[in-house]
Protein backbone atom coordinates (compact mmCIF):
# COMPACT_ATOMS: atom_id res chain seq x y z
CA UNK A 1 0.00 0.00 0.00
CA UNK A 2 1.37 3.44 -0.87
CA UNK A 3 2.62 5.69 2.06
CA UNK A 4 -0.15 8.23 2.69
CA UNK A 5 1.48 9.57 5.84
CA UNK A 6 3.98 12.31 6.07
CA UNK A 7 7.23 11.77 4.21
CA UNK A 8 9.86 10.07 6.07
CA UNK A 9 7.32 7.93 8.32
CA UNK A 10 6.35 4.50 7.72
CA UNK A 11 2.99 3.10 7.74
CA UNK A 12 1.29 -0.44 8.77
CA UNK A 13 -1.54 -2.13 8.97
CA UNK A 14 -2.90 -0.87 12.21
CA UNK A 15 -2.18 2.87 11.03
CA UNK A 16 -3.43 2.40 7.42
CA UNK A 17 -6.88 2.41 9.31
CA UNK A 18 -6.61 5.84 10.45
CA UNK A 19 -9.21 8.12 8.88
CA UNK A 20 -7.31 11.67 6.74
CA UNK A 21 -8.32 14.15 9.81
CA UNK A 22 -5.92 12.13 11.97
CA UNK A 23 -3.42 11.58 9.71
CA UNK A 24 -2.84 15.01 9.57
CA UNK A 25 -1.38 15.43 13.10
CA UNK A 26 1.34 12.54 12.24
CA UNK A 27 4.55 13.89 11.62
CA UNK A 28 8.04 11.89 11.34
CA UNK A 29 10.46 11.23 13.98
CA UNK A 30 13.25 12.68 12.80
CA UNK A 31 15.49 10.31 15.08
CA UNK A 32 18.68 11.71 13.86
CA UNK A 33 18.04 15.15 15.81
CA UNK A 34 17.93 13.61 19.36
CA UNK A 35 21.42 15.19 20.61
CA UNK A 36 23.33 13.48 22.45
CA UNK A 37 22.24 15.32 25.93
CA UNK A 38 18.27 14.01 24.76
CA UNK A 39 19.90 10.59 25.04
CA UNK A 40 21.61 11.26 28.50
CA UNK A 41 18.25 12.45 29.77
CA UNK A 42 16.12 9.74 28.53
CA UNK A 43 19.15 6.98 29.70
CA UNK A 44 19.19 8.67 33.42
CA UNK A 45 15.37 9.02 33.09
CA UNK A 46 15.06 5.40 32.36
CA UNK A 47 17.09 3.92 34.72
CA UNK A 48 16.05 5.50 38.29
CA UNK A 49 12.25 5.07 37.14
CA UNK A 50 13.24 1.22 36.57
CA UNK A 51 15.23 0.95 39.33
CA UNK A 52 12.18 2.32 41.59
CA UNK A 53 9.12 1.70 39.67
CA UNK A 54 10.06 -1.85 39.76
CA UNK A 55 9.12 -1.65 43.06
CA UNK A 56 6.07 0.61 43.29
CA UNK A 57 4.31 0.33 39.35
CA UNK A 58 2.00 -2.09 38.50
CA UNK A 59 3.02 -5.56 38.00
CA UNK A 60 2.56 -5.07 33.87
CA UNK A 61 5.15 -2.35 33.86
CA UNK A 62 8.53 -4.09 33.70
CA UNK A 63 7.09 -6.72 31.76
CA UNK A 64 5.56 -4.11 29.26
CA UNK A 65 8.70 -2.53 28.83
CA UNK A 66 10.30 -5.61 26.96
CA UNK A 67 6.74 -6.20 25.27
CA UNK A 68 6.72 -2.46 23.62
CA UNK A 69 10.49 -2.34 22.58
CA UNK A 70 11.62 0.16 25.14
CA UNK A 71 15.26 0.51 25.83
CA UNK A 72 16.46 1.92 29.34
CA UNK A 73 20.01 2.97 27.13
CA UNK A 74 18.57 4.79 24.06
CA UNK A 75 15.43 7.11 23.35
CA UNK A 76 12.87 4.71 21.34
CA UNK A 77 12.73 4.66 17.73
CA UNK A 78 9.39 4.43 15.98
CA UNK A 79 10.09 1.72 13.44
CA UNK A 80 11.51 -0.41 15.88
CA UNK A 81 8.37 0.06 18.24
CA UNK A 82 5.69 -0.54 15.74
CA UNK A 83 7.46 -3.92 15.10
CA UNK A 84 6.81 -4.46 18.50
CA UNK A 85 3.63 -3.13 19.13
CA UNK A 86 1.42 -4.53 16.46
CA UNK A 87 1.91 -8.19 17.89
CA UNK A 88 -0.16 -6.47 20.79
CA UNK A 89 -2.79 -5.16 18.41
CA UNK A 90 -1.47 -1.42 18.62
CA UNK A 91 0.71 1.04 16.94
CA UNK A 92 2.33 4.32 17.50
CA UNK A 93 2.95 7.91 15.60
CA UNK A 94 4.68 11.14 16.54
CA UNK A 95 2.90 13.99 16.65
CA UNK A 96 4.36 18.04 17.63
CA UNK A 97 3.46 18.47 21.23
CA UNK A 98 -0.42 18.39 22.55
CA UNK A 99 -3.24 17.83 20.01
CA UNK A 100 -6.91 18.19 20.43
CA UNK A 101 -8.18 16.28 22.80
CA UNK A 102 -10.82 14.75 20.48
CA UNK A 103 -8.11 14.19 18.37
CA UNK A 104 -5.51 12.48 21.01
CA UNK A 105 -8.85 10.06 22.23
CA UNK A 106 -10.13 9.19 19.07
CA UNK A 107 -6.68 8.03 18.14
CA UNK A 108 -6.91 5.85 21.27
CA UNK A 109 -9.66 4.46 19.64
CA UNK A 110 -7.76 3.12 16.65
CA UNK A 111 -5.61 1.55 19.09
CA UNK A 112 -3.04 4.01 17.97
CA UNK A 113 -0.60 5.48 20.50
CA UNK A 114 0.35 9.21 20.26
CA UNK A 115 3.85 10.23 21.11
CA UNK A 116 5.24 14.04 21.37
CA UNK A 117 8.85 13.22 19.63
CA UNK A 118 10.14 15.82 21.49
CA UNK A 119 12.04 15.51 24.70
CA UNK A 120 12.26 17.02 28.33
CA UNK A 121 15.35 19.73 28.41
CA UNK A 122 17.72 18.49 31.24
CA UNK A 123 16.96 21.36 33.42
CA UNK A 124 13.42 19.63 33.34
CA UNK A 125 14.84 16.19 33.97
CA UNK A 126 12.20 15.39 36.86
CA UNK A 127 8.72 16.68 35.14
CA UNK A 128 7.27 18.81 32.80
CA UNK A 129 3.83 20.07 31.49
CA UNK A 130 4.64 19.56 27.75
CA UNK A 131 3.92 16.29 26.60
CA UNK A 132 7.60 14.56 25.44
CA UNK A 133 8.71 10.97 24.33
CA UNK A 134 9.68 10.04 27.78
CA UNK A 135 5.89 10.78 29.30
CA UNK A 136 4.05 9.48 25.99
CA UNK A 137 6.68 6.26 25.22
CA UNK A 138 8.00 5.22 29.00
CA UNK A 139 4.47 5.99 30.39
CA UNK A 140 1.78 5.38 28.48
CA UNK A 141 3.34 2.21 26.21
CA UNK A 142 4.38 -0.27 28.99
CA UNK A 143 1.02 -0.48 30.41
CA UNK A 144 -1.23 -1.18 27.38
CA UNK A 145 0.45 -4.45 27.13
CA UNK A 146 -2.12 -5.31 29.64
CA UNK A 147 -5.38 -6.55 27.68
CA UNK A 148 -7.61 -5.38 29.82
CA UNK A 149 -5.98 -1.81 30.22
CA UNK A 150 -5.58 -1.78 26.04
CA UNK A 151 -9.01 -2.15 26.34
CA UNK A 152 -9.83 0.44 28.56
CA UNK A 153 -7.90 2.94 26.47
CA UNK A 154 -9.80 1.91 22.99
CA UNK A 155 -13.04 2.12 24.42
CA UNK A 156 -11.76 5.37 26.52
CA UNK A 157 -10.90 6.37 23.03
CA UNK A 158 -14.07 5.30 21.47
CA UNK A 159 -16.62 7.15 23.85
CA UNK A 160 -14.40 10.26 24.88
CA UNK A 161 -13.96 11.79 21.40
CA UNK A 162 -17.65 11.85 20.85
CA UNK A 163 -17.86 13.92 24.20
CA UNK A 164 -19.00 17.70 23.38
CA UNK A 165 -16.91 20.78 23.83
CA UNK A 166 -17.15 24.05 24.43
CA UNK A 167 -15.59 26.69 23.13
CA UNK A 168 -13.53 27.96 26.13
CA UNK A 169 -12.60 24.13 26.55
CA UNK A 170 -10.33 25.05 22.70
CA UNK A 171 -9.69 28.08 24.48
CA UNK A 172 -8.03 26.46 27.26
CA UNK A 173 -6.58 23.79 25.15
CA UNK A 174 -4.34 26.33 22.98
CA UNK A 175 -3.05 28.10 26.44
CA UNK A 176 -2.09 24.83 27.62
CA UNK A 177 -0.22 24.28 24.50
CA UNK A 178 1.25 27.52 24.71
CA UNK A 179 2.46 27.10 27.48
CA UNK A 180 3.97 23.64 27.52
CA UNK A 181 6.17 25.29 24.42
CA UNK A 182 7.54 28.07 25.93
CA UNK A 183 8.02 26.42 28.82
CA UNK A 184 10.38 23.74 27.15
CA UNK A 185 12.15 26.25 25.20
CA UNK A 186 15.43 27.70 26.12
CA UNK A 187 15.79 30.94 27.09
CA UNK A 188 12.43 31.82 27.62
CA UNK A 189 11.67 34.94 30.03
CA UNK A 190 10.19 33.74 33.41
CA UNK A 191 7.81 36.72 33.03
CA UNK A 192 6.62 35.13 29.61
CA UNK A 193 5.74 31.47 31.96
CA UNK A 194 3.75 33.36 34.66
CA UNK A 195 1.67 35.32 31.97
CA UNK A 196 0.98 32.10 30.77
CA UNK A 197 0.10 30.46 33.76
CA UNK A 198 -1.74 32.99 34.72
CA UNK A 199 -3.90 33.06 31.86
CA UNK A 200 -4.71 29.37 32.35
CA UNK A 201 -5.59 30.28 35.49
CA UNK A 202 -7.88 32.64 34.64
CA UNK A 203 -9.41 30.60 32.05
CA UNK A 204 -10.36 27.60 34.06
CA UNK A 205 -11.91 30.03 36.91
CA UNK A 206 -14.25 31.37 34.29
CA UNK A 207 -14.92 27.86 32.28
CA UNK A 208 -18.71 27.91 33.38
CA UNK A 209 -20.27 24.71 33.58
CA UNK A 210 -18.08 21.98 32.38
CA UNK A 211 -18.84 20.32 29.25
CA UNK A 212 -18.74 16.71 28.87
CA UNK A 213 -15.39 16.84 27.07
CA UNK A 214 -14.28 18.84 30.07
CA UNK A 215 -15.68 16.11 32.44
CA UNK A 216 -14.18 13.18 30.53
CA UNK A 217 -10.70 14.86 30.30
CA UNK A 218 -10.94 14.69 34.17
CA UNK A 219 -11.16 10.98 34.23
CA UNK A 220 -8.56 10.33 31.47
CA UNK A 221 -6.33 12.51 33.98
CA UNK A 222 -7.43 10.65 37.03
CA UNK A 223 -6.83 7.47 35.63
CA UNK A 224 -4.58 7.19 32.17
CA UNK A 225 -2.48 10.15 33.42
CA UNK A 226 -2.00 10.05 37.11
CA UNK A 227 -3.91 7.05 38.00
CA UNK A 228 -3.08 4.47 40.81
CA UNK A 229 -4.18 0.52 41.44
CA UNK A 230 -4.66 -1.40 44.27
CA UNK A 231 -6.03 -0.05 47.96
CA UNK A 232 -6.19 3.12 49.38
CA UNK A 233 -3.79 2.05 51.62
CA UNK A 234 -1.21 0.06 49.25
CA UNK A 235 -1.67 1.49 45.23
CA UNK A 236 0.85 0.86 42.73
CA UNK A 237 1.51 3.00 39.81
CA UNK A 238 -0.24 3.04 36.24
CA UNK A 239 -0.94 6.23 35.09
CA UNK A 240 1.67 7.75 32.26
CA UNK A 241 2.46 11.37 34.03
CA UNK A 242 3.94 9.28 37.61
CA UNK A 243 5.20 6.67 35.32
CA UNK A 244 7.62 9.22 33.22
CA UNK A 245 7.98 11.71 36.28
CA UNK A 246 10.97 10.80 38.45
CA UNK A 247 9.99 13.88 40.83
CA UNK A 248 6.01 12.97 41.15
CA UNK A 249 6.32 9.05 41.28
CA UNK A 250 8.01 9.38 44.78
CA UNK A 251 6.26 12.34 45.67
CA UNK A 252 2.74 9.90 45.04
CA UNK A 253 3.67 7.24 47.68
CA UNK A 254 4.20 10.18 50.38
CA UNK A 255 1.21 10.74 52.59
CA UNK A 256 1.23 14.35 51.77
CA UNK A 257 -0.68 12.93 48.39
CA UNK A 258 -4.13 12.29 49.47
CA UNK A 259 -5.50 8.38 48.07
CA UNK A 260 -9.34 8.46 47.13
CA UNK A 261 -11.25 5.28 46.20
CA UNK A 262 -11.96 6.34 41.94
CA UNK A 263 -15.30 6.97 41.56
CA UNK A 264 -17.52 8.72 38.97
CA UNK A 265 -16.40 11.58 41.19
CA UNK A 266 -13.31 11.93 39.94
CA UNK A 267 -15.26 13.67 36.71
CA UNK A 268 -16.12 16.64 38.92
CA UNK A 269 -12.42 17.16 40.06
CA UNK A 270 -10.85 19.41 38.38
CA UNK A 271 -6.79 18.97 37.83
CA UNK A 272 -4.04 21.77 37.40
CA UNK A 273 -1.62 20.82 34.65
CA UNK A 274 1.55 22.98 36.41
CA UNK A 275 1.26 21.46 39.45
CA UNK A 276 1.78 18.36 41.66
CA UNK A 277 -1.28 16.71 42.61
CA UNK A 278 -2.81 17.12 46.01
CA UNK A 279 -4.60 13.52 45.34
CA UNK A 280 -4.95 10.77 43.48
CA UNK A 281 -7.50 8.39 42.81
CA UNK A 282 -7.21 4.41 43.30
CA UNK A 283 -8.88 1.52 41.67
CA UNK A 284 -9.14 -1.96 42.57
CA UNK A 285 -8.78 -3.01 39.21
CA UNK A 286 -8.26 -2.06 35.51
CA UNK A 287 -12.04 -3.83 34.61
CA UNK A 288 -13.46 -1.36 37.36
CA UNK A 289 -11.82 1.49 35.02
CA UNK A 290 -14.49 0.34 32.30
CA UNK A 291 -17.24 0.11 34.94
CA UNK A 292 -17.14 3.98 35.61
CA UNK A 293 -16.14 4.67 32.15
CA UNK A 294 -19.77 3.60 30.79
CA UNK A 295 -21.55 5.30 33.96
CA UNK A 296 -20.42 8.02 33.12
CA UNK A 297 -21.16 7.19 29.50
CA UNK A 298 -24.84 7.00 30.63
CA UNK A 299 -24.83 10.40 31.48
CA UNK A 300 -23.80 11.74 28.00
CA UNK A 301 -25.58 13.37 25.13
CA UNK A 302 -24.13 10.46 23.00
CA UNK A 303 -26.87 7.72 25.17
CA UNK A 304 -29.15 10.46 26.42
CA UNK A 305 -30.16 12.67 23.25
CA UNK A 306 -32.82 15.07 24.04
CA UNK A 307 -33.34 18.60 24.18
CA UNK A 308 -30.39 18.92 26.58
CA UNK A 309 -28.00 17.31 23.63
CA UNK A 310 -29.33 19.19 21.14
CA UNK A 311 -28.57 22.59 23.56
CA UNK A 312 -25.14 21.23 24.26
CA UNK A 313 -24.12 20.65 20.30
CA UNK A 314 -25.72 24.46 20.05
CA UNK A 315 -23.40 26.02 22.78
CA UNK A 316 -20.73 24.36 21.25
CA UNK A 317 -20.64 25.79 17.92
CA UNK A 318 -18.59 22.95 16.10
CA UNK A 319 -19.27 20.26 14.24
CA UNK A 320 -21.55 17.91 15.54
CA UNK A 321 -24.48 14.84 14.97
CA UNK A 322 -27.70 13.95 16.13
CA UNK A 323 -29.68 10.80 15.81
CA UNK A 324 -33.21 10.36 15.99
CA UNK A 325 -35.26 7.48 16.80
CA UNK A 326 -35.46 6.15 13.09
CA UNK A 327 -31.47 5.89 13.14
CA UNK A 328 -31.32 9.06 10.80
CA UNK A 329 -27.95 11.02 11.60
CA UNK A 330 -27.73 14.59 10.70
CA UNK A 331 -24.15 16.42 10.84
CA UNK A 332 -23.40 19.88 10.99
CA UNK A 333 -23.40 22.74 13.20
CA UNK A 334 -26.81 23.25 14.90
CA UNK A 335 -27.83 26.74 15.38
CA UNK A 336 -30.77 26.57 17.00
CA UNK A 337 -33.73 24.76 18.42
CA UNK A 338 -37.50 25.15 19.44
CA UNK A 339 -38.30 23.55 21.85
CA UNK A 340 -42.12 22.51 23.33
CA UNK A 341 -42.93 20.88 27.15
CA UNK A 342 -39.16 20.00 27.48
CA UNK A 343 -38.72 18.43 24.03
CA UNK A 344 -37.25 19.53 21.63
CA UNK A 345 -39.93 19.59 18.37
CA UNK A 346 -37.94 21.55 15.73
CA UNK A 347 -34.25 21.55 14.83
CA UNK A 348 -32.18 24.00 12.61
CA UNK A 349 -28.36 23.61 11.51
CA UNK A 350 -26.30 26.56 10.07
CA UNK A 351 -24.36 25.78 6.68
CA UNK A 352 -22.58 22.71 5.35
CA UNK A 353 -24.99 19.21 6.59
CA UNK A 354 -25.32 16.22 5.92
CA UNK A 355 -27.67 13.48 6.02
CA UNK A 356 -26.64 9.40 7.12
CA UNK A 357 -27.40 6.13 8.32
CA UNK A 358 -25.18 3.96 10.32
CA UNK A 359 -22.38 5.90 10.26
CA UNK A 360 -22.89 5.86 6.08
CA UNK A 361 -24.36 9.45 4.20
CA UNK A 362 -27.33 8.86 2.58
CA UNK A 363 -26.99 9.19 -0.90
CA UNK A 364 -27.92 12.65 -2.54
CA UNK A 365 -27.80 13.71 1.07
CA UNK A 366 -24.21 15.38 1.47
CA UNK A 367 -23.01 18.72 2.26
CA UNK A 368 -23.08 20.00 -1.27
CA UNK A 369 -26.96 19.35 -1.25
CA UNK A 370 -27.56 20.68 1.72
CA UNK A 371 -24.75 23.58 1.75
CA UNK A 372 -27.07 26.12 3.28
CA UNK A 373 -28.30 24.50 6.42
CA UNK A 374 -30.94 21.54 7.67
CA UNK A 375 -34.27 22.02 9.46
CA UNK A 376 -37.39 19.90 10.25
CA UNK A 377 -39.68 18.97 12.76
CA UNK A 378 -39.31 16.10 15.58
CA UNK A 379 -41.62 14.39 17.29
CA UNK A 380 -45.42 12.93 16.63
CA UNK A 381 -48.06 14.80 14.56
CA UNK A 382 -50.92 16.45 17.01
CA UNK A 383 -54.17 14.19 18.01
CA UNK A 384 -51.57 10.67 16.45
CA UNK A 385 -50.50 8.62 18.79
CA UNK A 386 -48.97 6.53 16.39
CA UNK A 387 -45.63 8.23 15.21
CA UNK A 388 -44.55 8.29 11.19
CA UNK A 389 -41.95 5.98 11.54
CA UNK A 390 -44.20 3.49 13.50
CA UNK A 391 -46.74 3.69 10.64
CA UNK A 392 -47.06 0.59 8.34
CA UNK A 393 -47.89 1.41 4.12
CA UNK A 394 -51.57 1.87 4.92
CA UNK A 395 -51.47 4.07 8.01
CA UNK A 396 -49.02 6.33 5.87
CA UNK A 397 -51.64 6.19 3.05
CA UNK A 398 -54.92 6.65 4.94
CA UNK A 399 -53.03 10.16 6.58
CA UNK A 400 -52.13 11.00 2.83
CA UNK A 401 -48.41 10.81 3.59
CA UNK A 402 -48.38 9.31 -0.02
CA UNK A 403 -46.24 10.56 -3.09
CA UNK A 404 -47.52 12.74 -5.08
CA UNK A 405 -50.04 13.89 -2.16
CA UNK A 406 -50.74 17.68 -1.09
CA UNK A 407 -50.54 17.37 2.61
CA UNK A 408 -50.60 19.57 5.79
CA UNK A 409 -48.66 17.91 8.83
CA UNK A 410 -49.34 19.64 12.01
CA UNK A 411 -46.80 18.92 14.79
CA UNK A 412 -46.93 18.97 18.52
CA UNK A 413 -45.77 22.06 19.32
CA UNK A 414 -47.24 23.61 16.35
CA UNK A 415 -44.97 23.04 13.78
CA UNK A 416 -46.31 22.89 10.31
CA UNK A 417 -45.69 21.32 7.04
CA UNK A 418 -47.35 22.25 3.86
CA UNK A 419 -46.33 20.64 0.70
CA UNK A 420 -46.49 18.06 -2.41
CA UNK A 421 -44.69 15.14 -1.03
CA UNK A 422 -42.18 13.93 -3.59
CA UNK A 423 -40.68 10.46 -2.39
CA UNK A 424 -39.93 9.26 1.02
CA UNK A 425 -37.21 7.36 2.16
CA UNK A 426 -36.37 4.30 4.16
CA UNK A 427 -34.05 2.51 6.57
CA UNK A 428 -33.08 -1.32 6.74
CA UNK A 429 -35.81 -2.03 9.09
CA UNK A 430 -38.55 -0.73 6.36
CA UNK A 431 -39.53 2.79 8.74
CA UNK A 432 -39.46 6.08 6.77
CA UNK A 433 -36.69 8.08 7.74
CA UNK A 434 -36.93 11.09 5.50
CA UNK A 435 -39.70 12.89 3.25
CA UNK A 436 -39.12 14.71 0.28
CA UNK A 437 -41.78 18.24 -0.38
CA UNK A 438 -41.90 20.52 -3.01
CA UNK A 439 -43.64 23.60 -3.07
CA UNK A 440 -43.54 23.38 0.30
CA UNK A 441 -44.26 26.14 3.31
CA UNK A 442 -42.96 25.19 6.90
CA UNK A 443 -44.53 27.15 9.87
CA UNK A 444 -44.68 27.78 14.12
CA UNK A 445 -47.09 30.18 14.28
CA UNK A 446 -46.20 33.11 12.38
CA UNK A 447 -42.50 32.09 12.28
CA UNK A 448 -41.86 30.97 8.44
CA UNK A 449 -38.96 28.59 8.93
CA UNK A 450 -38.95 27.13 5.21
CA UNK A 451 -40.09 28.95 2.35
CA UNK A 452 -40.92 26.74 -1.10
CA UNK A 453 -39.21 29.43 -3.19
CA UNK A 454 -35.75 27.18 -1.32
CA UNK A 455 -36.45 24.34 -3.38
CA UNK A 456 -37.29 21.05 -2.35
CA UNK A 457 -38.11 20.22 1.37
CA UNK A 458 -36.59 17.14 3.54
CA UNK A 459 -37.95 16.64 6.21
CA UNK A 460 -36.34 13.96 8.67
CA UNK A 461 -38.68 11.62 10.16
CA UNK A 462 -37.91 10.89 13.80
CA UNK A 463 -40.44 11.04 17.08
CA UNK A 464 -37.24 11.59 20.01
CA UNK A 465 -33.54 12.72 19.57
CA UNK A 466 -31.77 9.37 20.90
CA UNK A 467 -28.19 10.22 20.35
CA UNK A 468 -26.03 13.71 19.92
CA UNK A 469 -22.22 13.52 19.76
CA UNK A 470 -19.45 16.05 18.47
CA UNK A 471 -18.02 15.70 15.41
CA UNK A 472 -19.97 13.72 12.09
CA UNK A 473 -21.76 10.35 11.52
CA UNK A 474 -19.58 9.60 8.89
CA UNK A 475 -15.83 11.15 8.37
CA UNK A 476 -16.12 11.52 4.47
CA UNK A 477 -18.91 13.97 5.15
CA UNK A 478 -16.77 16.87 5.50
CA UNK A 479 -13.21 17.74 4.43
CA UNK A 480 -11.98 17.53 8.61
CA UNK A 481 -8.01 18.03 7.37
CA UNK A 482 -8.12 21.27 7.85
CA UNK A 483 -5.63 21.62 11.64
CA UNK A 484 -3.22 24.40 11.92
CA UNK A 485 -1.27 24.48 14.88
CA UNK A 486 -1.53 27.50 16.65
CA UNK A 487 2.20 27.85 17.37
CA UNK A 488 4.77 25.14 16.26
CA UNK A 489 7.26 23.75 19.02
CA UNK A 490 10.35 25.92 19.16
CA UNK A 491 13.63 24.50 18.16
CA UNK A 492 16.34 26.12 19.93
CA UNK A 493 19.77 27.16 17.90
CA UNK A 494 22.96 25.55 19.39
CA UNK A 495 25.29 27.75 20.46
CA UNK A 496 29.35 26.89 19.78
CA UNK A 497 29.72 26.13 23.65
CA UNK A 498 26.78 24.19 23.59
CA UNK A 499 27.68 22.33 20.38
CA UNK A 500 30.98 21.22 21.93
CA UNK A 501 29.10 20.25 25.07
CA UNK A 502 26.95 18.11 22.95
CA UNK A 503 30.38 16.79 21.48
CA UNK A 504 31.64 16.32 24.76
CA UNK A 505 28.34 13.92 25.98
CA UNK A 506 28.39 11.73 22.74
CA UNK A 507 32.11 11.14 23.07
CA UNK A 508 31.39 9.81 26.43
CA UNK A 509 28.19 7.66 25.16
CA UNK A 510 30.48 6.36 22.31
CA UNK A 511 33.57 4.81 24.90
CA UNK A 512 30.02 3.40 27.08
CA UNK A 513 28.95 1.58 24.26
CA UNK A 514 32.17 0.28 22.92
CA UNK A 515 32.35 2.59 19.31
CA UNK A 516 35.28 4.29 20.48
CA UNK A 517 37.44 3.10 23.62
CA UNK A 518 40.49 5.62 22.44
CA UNK A 519 38.67 9.19 23.81
CA UNK A 520 40.50 10.54 27.29
CA UNK A 521 37.88 10.56 29.80
CA UNK A 522 39.84 12.50 31.83
CA UNK A 523 40.53 15.30 29.16
CA UNK A 524 36.79 15.50 29.11
CA UNK A 525 36.49 15.94 32.62
CA UNK A 526 39.11 18.55 32.59
CA UNK A 527 37.05 20.35 29.90
CA UNK A 528 33.86 20.26 31.90
CA UNK A 529 35.24 21.28 35.06
CA UNK A 530 37.10 24.53 33.33
CA UNK A 531 33.66 25.20 30.97
CA UNK A 532 31.11 23.80 31.95
CA UNK A 533 31.60 23.62 36.07
CA UNK A 534 27.41 23.47 36.39
CA UNK A 535 26.77 20.13 34.52
CA UNK A 536 26.05 17.42 36.96
CA UNK A 537 24.91 14.88 34.27
CA UNK A 538 28.00 14.46 32.33
CA UNK A 539 30.32 13.94 35.35
CA UNK A 540 28.00 11.25 36.32
CA UNK A 541 28.54 9.61 33.27
CA UNK A 542 32.06 9.92 33.64
CA UNK A 543 32.03 8.36 37.24
CA UNK A 544 29.71 5.40 36.17
CA UNK A 545 32.54 4.65 33.69
CA UNK A 546 35.13 5.20 36.25
CA UNK A 547 34.00 3.19 38.80
CA UNK A 548 33.08 0.16 36.47
CA UNK A 549 36.48 0.41 35.21
CA UNK A 550 38.03 0.48 38.95
CA UNK A 551 39.56 3.52 38.48
CA UNK A 552 39.50 4.57 42.04
CA UNK A 553 41.20 7.29 41.65
CA UNK A 554 39.54 9.23 39.04
CA UNK A 555 36.04 8.11 40.39
CA UNK A 556 37.51 9.96 43.84
CA UNK A 557 38.33 12.82 41.22
CA UNK A 558 35.10 13.21 39.60
CA UNK A 559 33.30 12.69 43.25
CA UNK A 560 35.29 15.81 44.55
CA UNK A 561 33.97 17.60 41.68
CA UNK A 562 30.19 16.58 41.77
CA UNK A 563 30.23 17.41 46.07
CA UNK A 564 31.16 21.19 44.79
CA UNK A 565 28.25 20.89 42.13
CA UNK A 566 25.65 20.23 44.37
CA UNK A 567 26.90 22.92 46.89
CA UNK A 568 26.67 25.88 43.95
CA UNK A 569 23.44 24.31 42.80
CA UNK A 570 21.88 22.65 45.89
CA UNK A 571 19.10 22.02 43.66
CA UNK A 572 20.23 19.42 41.69
CA UNK A 573 22.18 17.62 45.08
CA UNK A 574 19.22 14.58 44.81
CA UNK A 575 19.25 13.86 41.26
CA UNK A 576 23.49 13.39 41.69
CA UNK A 577 22.93 11.18 44.28
CA UNK A 578 20.08 9.31 42.96
CA UNK A 579 22.77 8.69 40.48
CA UNK A 580 25.40 7.78 42.18
CA UNK A 581 23.20 5.43 44.64
CA UNK A 582 22.39 3.83 40.35
CA UNK A 583 25.93 3.61 40.20
CA UNK A 584 27.08 2.11 42.96
CA UNK A 585 23.95 0.31 44.66
CA UNK A 586 24.56 2.13 47.92
CA UNK A 587 22.08 5.28 48.71
CA UNK A 588 24.36 8.56 49.34
CA UNK A 589 24.10 9.68 52.94
CA UNK A 590 22.90 12.98 53.84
Amino acid sequence: MENTLNSGYESNPILDRLPLHLRQYIKPQHYEQYTPVNQAVWRYVMRKNVDYLSKVAHKSYLPGLEKTGLSIDSIPNMYGMNRILKEIGWAAVAVDGFIPPAAFMEFQAYNVLVIASDIRQLEHIEYTPAPDIIHEGAGHAPIIANPEYAEYLRRFGEIGCKAISSAKDYELYEAVRHLSIIKEAEGTPESDILEAEQHIEELQANMGQPSEMALIRNLHWWTVEYGLIGTPEHPKIYGAGLLSSIGESSWCMTDKVKKISYSIEAAHTSFDITKPQPQLFVTPDFAFLSQVLEEFANTMALRRGGLDGLEKLIHSGALGTVELSTGLQISGVFSNVIAHDGKPVYLQTNGKTALSYREKELIGHGSAGHADGFGSPVGKLKGINLAIEDMSPRDLKAYKIYEGERVRLEFEGGIVVEGEIITGTRNLRGEIILITFQDCTVTHGDTVLFKPEWGRYDMAVGEQIVSAFNGPADLRSFDLTSHVPSEQTIKAKMSPAKEKLHLLYAQIRDFREGRNTTISRNKVFKVVQEEYPEQWLLPLELYELAHSGGDQEFASEILEHLESVKRNRPEVGHLIDDGLALITGVPVKE
